[in-house]
């Protein structure tokens, strides 16, 4: 019997830079089947978006394909193929999700305008036809008033829902071959599952093979049939993804999986006692929302009443789904939203800023007091150097310039930041990098209490290992209190003692870590832990796993470490 020819066919891809030697991808072979799904994982860097853009020319200046590269899609060469009759296979015959759907959806154009450029362009629709697919395809995806939405724009809609609109719009075209560069990173984990589950239908319906870009090793592990691990622009390891990933061959593979989250040996089964350090009580935050027809605006109820504590040295993490509140309330701890209603203190002292500035306002307390934000690179001023930048804070010490120096030299080396890196500005640092800058920033005054917003939610998983190493050994030598926003539910059993869960603006379950994730008591703390693609990890309780439809790892618990 012979076997059917590959869909997409890659051989000796060498990518580099326009008018360099230095290869970002050297010498890559990939054969991908129609009707297959197969990932490319490894860390950031490691080349394979380079790879996954040099299949629709869509590199990014001055990159370019080397001489001697092969890329054939239906036996057709795609390398030095004209402009003109490479945009008729993209879209129509190859389609690309990108990894964050804000930049690729057009801000100022509706959805219904963004959705039909493809049909008009690929396969010559009217509007009336447009329309008709346009709202059923929305509808099939889960968009709530589907013909509302066209009129909508994209900030408009949450992460996911911009995900899922950018999927639908990629597959309204019935595309043979489906390119998606990291789908669900920075999604909350309820989201991600419905991602990829909506992936998997809308594929399987038109027999469309996909090559994910991932470096999510638990959600491959789940979803994807065949994995490729590179490193270096180079393949170092292939097969089949529970073989690849749960029995690793090559040390590369090793370091990739043993970088992934554990628990801690230490985590205990019931809550610590510690002496109280933060304390929130009945706190509400509110937003206005649309004017009605009279005038008045609704109000929107972003935490609805909840109380919570942190203790001395104590890491709390706060998790639930994009929407449910979390960070608003870790803002709102800081200082930096406005609550309507509550009240929270440190040590006693009042922090929270009320709405209309009502209430009294401990300036020394919120002093003692930091935030580490989700995105380093937006809270970090691009026009100062790392130097300033960490050293900014002991502005409020009366510090001369060789003192503060001396502190900022002192804490980067304690963060792990060569002190080489100090004239840099941050684009030129990075993403872990990046990160360590905020973290050492946050903390060179010694601060009681740290929030930590979903601090390694867009890294890959060898960084966000030493990201998260790096925040407990910090912890551990200075002693602050930590509160750990995060949807990443692995990283969270690395660093908490006590998880608090939220939903809808509400507390729905609090607990020691090892209680909570061994044994979940409300429905949507079983939900989140159940829709967690943990490498090769199941959860007591969870009602049901990831679709049978494709293939799964052994249902092994990880050892703690």
């Amino acid at each position: 019997m012979t076997a059917h020819p590959p869909l997409l066919a890659i051989r000796n891809l060498s990518v580099r830079v326009d008018g360099g030697d230095q290869a970002v991808v050297q010498g890559f072979d990939l054969d991908l089947q129609a009707g297959r799904m197969m990932a490319l994982v490894g860390e950031s860097g490691s080349g394979k978006t380079m790879v996954a853009r040099s299949i629709l020319g869509l590199l990014p200046p001055p990159m370019m394909i080397g001489a001697g590269s092969s890329i054939t899609y239906r036996g057709q060469e795609l390398t030095g193929l004209p402009t003109r009759r490479l945009r008729a296979v993209r879209g129509a015959e190859i389609g690309m999700v990108f990894q964050e759907p804000m930049t690729s959806l057009n801000p100022s154009m509706t959805i219904g305008e963004q959705m039909a450029e493809g049909l008009v362009l690929h396969q010559r629709l009217n509007r009336a036809d447009c329309r008709r697919r346009i709202i059923t395809m929305l509808d099939r995806i889960g968009i709530p008033a589907p013909e509302r939405c066209l009129a909508a724009y994209p900030h408009e809609f949450s992460g996911g829902m911009r995900q899922r609109i950018m999927l639908a719009s990629v597959m309204l075209l019935k595309p043979k071959l489906l390119v998606a560069d990291e789908p669900t990173t920075a999604l909350d984990t309820l989201v991600q599952h419905d991602v990829m589950e909506l992936m998997i239908e809308l594929t399987t319906e038109n027999d469309t093979a996909v090559l994910l870009i991932s470096h999510d090793l638990g959600m491959v592990s789940h979803y994807i049939e065949d994995v490729v691990v590179m490193r270096h622009g180079e393949a170092v390891e292939r097969g089949p993804a529970r073989d690849v990933l749960l029995n690793p061959v090559h040390d590369y593979t090793r370091r990739l999986v043993d970088a992934l989250p554990r628990r801690r040996a230490d985590a205990p089964r019931e809550a610590p006692v510690t002496t109280p350090l933060v304390v929130a009580r009945d706190v509400v935050v509110e937003y206005p929302g649309r004017a009605t027809l009279f005038g008045r605006r609704a109000v929107n109820r972003a935490v609805k009443g909840v109380s919570l504590t942190i203790g001395a040295g104590e890491t709390v993490a706060l998790v639930g789904g994009s929407g449910s509140g979390k960070t608003t309330l870790g803002r709102a701890i800081m200082g930096l939203e406005p609550i309507a209603g509550g009240r929270i203190t440190l040590d006693g002292r009042p922090v929270g800023r009320m709405q209309a500035g009502r209430g009294p306002i401990d300036d020394d307390a919120c002093r003692r007091m930091q935030i580490v934000f989700q995105d380093p690179y937006a809270s970090l001023d691009p026009r100062m150097r790392v130097e300033e930048i960490v050293g900014e804070p002991l502005r409020l010490d009366g510090l001369d310039r060789a003192e503060r120096r001396e502190r900022v030299r002192a804490i980067c080396d304690e963060a792990g930041l060569p002190l080489d890196l100090l004239d840099r500005h941050p684009h030129a640092l990075s993403g872990g990098q990046r990160q360590r800058v905020a973290i050492a920033r946050a903390i060179i005054r010694d601060p009681a209490f740290v929030v930590a917003d979903e601090p390694v939610s867009a890294l890959d998983m060898t960084v966000q290992k030493q990201i998260l190493l790096l925040i407990r050994r910090l912890q551990e030598r200075r002693g602050f209190a930590c509160l750990f926003v995060s949807h990443d539910l692995g990283a969270v059993e690395q660093v908490a003692d006590r998880v608090v869960v939220m939903q809808a603006g509400l507390i729905v379950e609090e607990g020691a870590c090892a209680r909570i994730f061994d044994a979940p008591e409300a429905e949507y703390t079983r939900r989140l832990l159940d829709a967690a693609m943990l490498l090769g990890r199941s959860f007591p309780g969870a009602e049901a796993g990831p679709s049978a439809n494709h293939p799964q790892p052994a249902a092994t618990r990880m050892p703690d470490v």
